[in-house]
Formats: structure tokens, sequence, C-alpha cells
């Protein structure tokens, strides 16, 4: 008989309150007939009741009113719709700037001397032409002796040509020796243009010196001789480097793991410790299939304008590479996401009575666009303002 009513008291506890006080007076009428003991009937209407709060809880759970969303927050409300795009990430890449090669010209001594007269110091702008300095050369002193020497002969061979033909005309000289005369002053003439030509490509100076003049219009950017330093054309260090500063290069590493994010033509935007709130905006232009042996890294390169020659050769850069990917995935506003114990969800809008929280995993951040997967719709409305209000508020 007890277990009976011990069963009884398990099924009523998922009974409704209206059956729960039926049961009681029904025990009530059963001590009244001697058919239970009061002790067993105190328990039993104890257990009933605890019952009875339970259910009575319970429903007062699910009659919890409904979220509605403010007016004085739906009129401030900002929504993003769900859209579908190609997936981007953004990779920071590290590098410096460097000359543009393209446009840099190294200045080699051609003859060997003592350089005298150093007119130009590190950094000056120089223009095409223009005399950087003055080597005194016994070299161009011999070349101007061969000049000489040449124009000499040439004098000689001339007239002893002229003279052949006259003797050969009166028939004092025969055939050979008047083709012999006109061979030695082809031969002087080829000589005397030899000569010229090597004075020329030395300088042209017939006083013994080697002026040295840049090549190029640009800034002095090596300067590695001083007044009274001894030349040689053996030595194989240049005298100075000559560079175009209106482009140039940024040197960019890239690491093996972000090797596949980055693609010939990617746009770029590069900052610099000098100007941290300056962009400068180019894209990949080239691309060094090789890595370093040393620092495991493979080097890709950005051509740059340079306003003003605000970037200087050696700066440390930052690059920022927007790879473009060929996936595409649902985007949202960033504001959007919401980050609560290590998950990321988005509030959908469909009326201030209407909001649901809905899960979703986040494929990346670029700006403020999130790419993510989950139960989301494209063209669905999800709330970009307060977020974090209204989901705490839905989840009390």
């Amino acid at each position: 008989m007890k277990t009976s009513i011990i069963t009884q008291v398990r099924i009523c506890s998922i009974l409704n309150k209206k059956k729960i006080h039926s049961l009681i007076k029904i025990m009530i009428n059963m001590k009244n007939k001697n058919i239970i003991h009061f002790d067993a009937l105190a328990a039993i209407i104890l257990i009933v009741s605890v019952c009875a709060g339970c259910s009575s809880k319970g429903a007062s759970t699910d009659q919890k009113q409904k979220y509605v969303l403010p007016d004085s927050i739906a009129k401030t409300l900002k929504l993003d719709v769900v859209s579908s795009a190609p997936i981007t990430n953004d990779i920071t890449l590290t590098g410096k700037v460097d000359y543009n090669e393209d446009r840099v010209s190294r200045i080699y001594p051609m003859v060997s001397g003592m350089i005298q007269d150093v007119k130009v110091q590190l950094g000056d702008y120089v223009h095409a032409g223009q005399v950087l300095g003055v080597i005194r050369s016994s070299e161009m002193a011999g070349y101007s002796n061969d000049l000489v020497s040449a124009r000499t002969n040439l004098s000689v061979a001339g007239k002893n040509l002229d003279a052949t033909k006259d003797m050969y005309n009166s028939g004092m000289e025969s055939q050979k020796d008047l083709l012999s005369a006109k061979a030695s002053y082809a031969q002087a003439v080829s000589e005397l243009r030899r000569a010229n030509q090597i004075l020329k490509i030395n300088g042209g100076s017939t006083h013994g010196n080697y002026i040295v003049r840049s090549p190029v219009n640009g800034f002095v950017v090596e300067k590695l001789v001083n007044n009274n330093t001894d030349i040689r054309t053996d030595n194989g260090t240049n005298l100075f480097t000559i560079a175009d500063l209106k482009f140039v290069w940024i040197m960019a590493n890239v690491y093996e793991s972000s090797i596949s994010f980055v693609h010939l033509g990617d746009k770029v935007q590069v900052t610099t410790l000098a100007y941290p709130d300056r962009v400068f905006s180019g894209k990949v232009d080239k691309i060094m299939n090789v890595l370093d042996p040393v620092n495991k890294v493979m080097k890709v390169r950005i051509v740059l304008r340079n306003p003003k020659y605000k970037l200087k050769p050696e700066m440390f850069a930052n690059v920022k590479v927007k790879d473009n990917g060929r996936k595409c995935a649902l985007c949202v506003n960033s504001n959007a996401v919401v980050f609560d114990q290590n998950q990321n969800y988005v509030l959908v809008y469909k009326s201030p009575s209407d909001i649901r929280i809905v899960h979703v995993n986040v494929i990346s951040t670029v700006g403020n666009k999130t790419f993510v997967t989950g139960a989301l719709q494209e063209g669905e409305n999800v709330i970009a303002s307060q977020a974090i209000l209204i989901y705490d508020s839905l989840n009390e």
C-alpha cells in the first residue's frame, strides 16, 4: 500500500495544480477511513505541496513575458544586411624602403689617380652632367699624349701620301709605293679616331684630369671618397651612387605560412614609423620565388610613388596585403558580432518583438566587415548597434 502511494506522488509531480489538489482530497478521505496512517499522510501532503510549487514555478516561467525592443533603442538602432562577398584576408608583412634599382646609377672610376675638388656631399640633389669631383691621373695624361701622337702621325702620313702621288704621276714611284702610302694614311686616320674616342670616354680633358660627372638627376645616396683619396680602377669600389627617389621600392618579407595568400598585383597599404598616420598605397609588383636561406622568407617588391621624397631608403615599413580570395561567404558588419563564452553570435532582426540570437563562426575580420558561417540567410537584417545590450536583455 505504501509503495502504491509513493508511485502516485511521483505521478502527481507531472500533473497540473488542479489534479494535485484532487489527489490530496482523496488521500484525506483515505485517512478518515483508516486506510492510510496519519504520519504517512502528512509526508505525502508535504511532497505533493512541493510538487505543486514546482509546477506553479514552471508555469510562471512558461508565461515569461517576451522581450520587446524599447522605443528609445529602436529609434537609434542600426541594421546591417547580410550579404555574400569574396573572402578577404589582411596579411601584415615587415619590410624596408629601398632604392628603385631601375633608377640608380653607381659611378666607378674609369682611371687611377688622386681625387680632388669633391663638390658634393651625401644627400645633395644633383643634375645630369654636374661635376662631382676631379681626378688627377697619369692615365689621362697618357691618353692626351696618344691623341697628340695620332694627330702628328696623321699629318706626316698625309704629306707622305701627297708626295708619293706626285712622284707616281711623274713616273718616279711605282703603284705599289702609292698603295703603301694610302694604307699608312688610312691607318693614321684610324689611330686618331681611336685616340679621340678613348679620350672622350674618359671625360675628354687634355690636361691630365678625369672629370667625374653625374649621369642622371637624383640624390647622392652614397659618397665613398674624400679629397686627396687615391683611386684605383682594380679596387671595385664605386665613388658615388646617385638615385632618383621619385619612385622607391618596398622589399617585404613573406614567411612560408603566408606565401599562399600573396599574389602578383595584390593591393597593399604601407605605413612607416616616421609617418604612422600616412598610408601609401601600391600593389605587389614582383614576387621573388625563392626563400632566403638564412631568414627563410620570400621577398616581394612593391613600387611606390614618393611624393616630396618622404620615403627614405632603409626606413622600416609595415606592409598590409589585401588577399582577395576566390571563395565567397556571408558578410556582416563587425559591430553586429557579439562574443560571449568563447562563441560568436549575431542578432537577427525582423521586428521589435521578433529578435533571435543566431550562433555563427567567424572566418575572418577585415576592417568593419566580418565573414561568418552559420544559420543566416543572405538579405536578413542583423543589429549593428547596441548589440551587446540587446543580447544581454534577451538572455535575462
